[in-house]
């Protein structure tokens, strides 16, 4: 080889050489690609999600029509075929019962799912048994390709239990445990020494509402297809109406989930709704009125699709909303793959939730958003409700006493009002002559400071009286929101009312009035009626104290209306609250009556003079203000 030929293969190495490493990407580069490559892989996922969840619910809806059409059922369920797990029959399934003290969960062979729940310590309002969903209009399942790339879930594969069962059904009380596993076992292998298949393991605390669920994939190489890295795991089901009134439960249900940060969220309860969440989820939960079923992971769901979808108000099959959900776990084939999960199955009751530390308890309505508002309904009202709870007492009369016992902390602020209104009531001669010695309204700004100017000799804030209402005013909301989603008061009757937590009906009707059915209903409840009664009265009785009926009448004239337009929207709500709200009234009356008697308007009007003779002494923020009003008009008059 000559010396040229030797000279140009180095350049040609040389050249290569610093092709490859000009072509090579830097950090922030390969970092870029595999963002946008996660991200279409993360597009990929969700849009085979939202198609699994297409097929999940017409899969739900065909089930329900097979349901009312037996031939349907026979032609069109009656077989499945996978290459590996061989064929089933519809006439297979068969029943397994776990019961415990709490908890009545139907377990099916088909799937291997729980097809029916029942909450033995609750009956619906019209006294059947309370059953959170059943299996004849739900879905449950882990879908994936086999290894032949045909679709599979496992809602459609027939288990069988691991142990011989002598008994279809098996109970469990007080502080002990039981287990009951089924496996699916691919093709026709000897199930005794099989070491491939999908197992469930259900665990059943005798007096708990969580119940232990896990998932064992085990030696599926060869079944699923290789390339799987995720599992599909599809939950839908239709919520059963537990409750008298459709439209309110209908309006509290929705589906609620907490991210791996601990923050928890919901999908709209009033409209259809759905979400795709790309972040990590510890539990989903399909969230009724007063019950819910949730399904919490271990460690996570990497992320999911969720979706509801409302029933007409008048539909004939106790349908409140249908709850979808497809969630996405990690999976290989590689290694046996198991998933640590737990339901719970039980009602929204915050001592309840709040037990198992994973944020439950915010499921309930108390004010989340607002700070103070859930303060007080966490640390304030719920204690002290389950305090009186504790006596067995009716809940008509724990209404009663926790009524009391809050105005009695609230009387201070009772008193501060009701002084500040008798001395705007002692000014409200003088104020009105200085009205009429500056009638102008060019005069307003003298009319302000000479009104200003009486209150300070006087010693009295304007403001006192208004602070007080907005420190109550908190806590109004705080009971707007405890009383209605309080499952204590649930079926508790009280004087009329069967059930505090729903409207009380004392009398209605089935005809449909244009306008009076849409905005107030069928029936009249009582409580509101009352309520409605005592909050004008109280509005009459704060006007007369405030003396400010030639002051602002059209603010007046509202304050009679609002009452008026409630008394729709609380007709449907529930009585325990409006019981409160007119035990409040009542209440305030009776505090202003008793203030009365110790109050000496004439010593207050006497202090007031004294008041007026002593010199007043101004802070330094009230001279510059002064001083800055005095040099404005200078300017003004310059002009």
């Amino acid at each position: 080889m000559s010396k040229n030929n030797i000279i140009g293969l180095v350049i040609i190495i040389g050249l290569l050489i610093g092709y490859s490493l000009w072509m090579t990407p830097s950090k922030e580069e390969v970092a870029a690609a595999k963002r946008k490559s996660d991200s279409i892989s993360q597009i990929q996922r969700a849009d085979s999600l939202q198609t699994a969840m297409a097929a999940m619910v017409k899969k739900t809806i065909a089930d329900s029509v097979a349901k009312t059409n037996p031939a349907t059922a026979m032609a069109s369920g009656t077989d499945t075929v996978s290459k590996g797990f061989g064929k089933i029959t519809k006439n297979e399934e068969k029943f397994y019962t776990l019961e415990s003290d709490l908890l009545k969960l139907k377990i099916s062979s088909k799937g291997g799912r729980v097809w029916s729940v029942q909450l033995k310590d609750y009956q619906t309002f019209d006294t059947l048994p309370l059953v959170l969903y059943k299996g004849d209009s739900s879905v449950f399942g882990f879908e994936f390709n086999t290894d032949d790339l045909r679709t599979l879930n496992t809602a459609d594969l027939m288990f069988v239990p691991v142990m011989p069962v002598e008994k279809d059904s098996i109970r469990v009380s007080g502080k002990d445990s039981i287990q009951f596993a089924l496996r699916v076992y691919p093709g026709k292998v000897d199930t005794a020494t099989s070491k491939s298949y999908i197992e469930y393991v259900y665990t059943l605390k005798g007096n708990n509402y969580m119940v232990g669920y896990k998932v064992n994939f085990v030696g599926m190489k060869g079944y699923i297809a290789q390339n799987t890295r995720d599992m599909s795991l599809l939950w839908s089901t239709t919520l059963l109406q537990q409750e008298k009134s459709v439209k309110t439960e209908q309006t509290q249900s929705t589906i609620y989930y907490m991210d791996a940060a601990g923050e928890v969220n919901n999908l709209k309860e009033t409209k259809d709704s759905k979400e795709r969440i790309s972040t990590a989820v510890k539990w989903v939960s399909f969230k009724q009125q007063f019950f819910s079923a949730t399904l919490i992971a271990s460690d996570k769901f990497e992320s999911a699709d969720i979706e509801t979808v409302g029933f007409p108000n008048d539909n004939t099959d106790r349908h409140i909303k249908s709850m979808n959900s497809a969630l996405i776990l990690p999976f290989t084939t590689e290694t046996d793959q198991s998933y640590d999960l737990k339901w719970y199955f039980g009602p929204n009751k915050y001592k309840v939730l709040r037990q198992y530390k994973m944020n439950l308890e915010r499921q309930i309505p108390l004010g989340w958003s607002f700070f103070l508002m859930q303060w007080i309904n966490r640390f304030a009202v719920i204690p002290v409700f389950n305090w009186l709870e504790s006596f067995d007492m009716n809940y008509g009369i724990i209404i009663l006493l926790l009524t009391i016992l809050l105005k009695i902390v609230l009387f201070p602020i009772a008193w501060k009002t009701y002084i500040s209104s008798a001395k705007m009531r002692i000014l409200k001669p003088e104020i009105e002559e200085i009205g009429l010695k500056y009638p102008k309204k060019d005069d307003a700004m003298k009319k302000q400071q000479a009104t200003m100017a009486l209150y300070k000799k006087a010693g009295v804030n304007p403001m006192a009286g208004c602070v007080p209402m907005l420190l109550q005013f908190p806590i109004l909301i705080a009971l707007f929101r405890f009383f209605p989603a309080s499952i204590e008061l649930r079926q508790q009757s009280f004087l009329w009312a069967t059930d505090l937590s729903s409207y009380d009906s004392i009398f209605s009707w089935t005809t449909q009035i244009p306008i009076l059915s849409t905005f107030y209903g069928n029936h009249i409840s009582l409580f509101t009626l009352l309520m409605t009664v005592s909050t004008i009265m109280y509005t009459k009785m704060n006007n007369d104290m405030m003396g400010s009926t030639q002051q602002m009448p059209g603010m007046k004239t509202m304050m009679y209306l609002m009452p008026i337009m409630f008394l729709g929207f609380f007709n449907n709500y529930s009585a325990g609250l409006s019981y409160y709200y007119m035990l409040a009234n009542l209440f305030t009356f009776g505090q202003m009556f008793l203030i009365r008697r110790f109050v000496n308007e004439d010593k207050l009007h006497k202090r007031i003079q004294e008041n007026k003779t002593k010199p007043v002494k101004k802070s330094s923020f009230q001279k510059k203000l002064e001083d800055m009003t005095k040099q404005q008009q200078q300017k003004a008059l310059r002009k």
